[in-house]
């Protein structure tokens, strides 16, 4: 998808035990393209390593080469559908 995600949970006000979903940011291809972009979110909620940008920076160049494996390559047509045709 080319992106980085953020989620935010906190306890749920009235439900013991589960938990409230506060953000939720990177669901949609190249929406959160770079390691900042997630962290410029994140940061609003928690205080962050000063060296994560450089950890996720890291691993996504790690995972360039890497083809899909099944799971990915069975969601694609989901993500990205093929416009209609006529």
């Amino acid at each position: 998808m080319a992106t980085f995600f953020v989620q935010v949970l906190r306890p749920h006000p009235t439900m013991k035990g589960e938990e409230d979903m506060v953000e939720w940011q990177g669901t949609e291809p190249d929406e959160l393209p770079t390691a900042a972009s997630a962290i410029e979110i994140a940061a609003r909620y928690a205080d962050l390593p000063e060296d994560l940008g450089a950890k996720l920076e890291t691993d996504r160049l790690k995972t360039l080469g890497t083809a899909d494996g099944p799971a990915q390559r069975a969601v694609r047509p989901f993500q990205y559908p093929a416009p209609p045709c006529g």
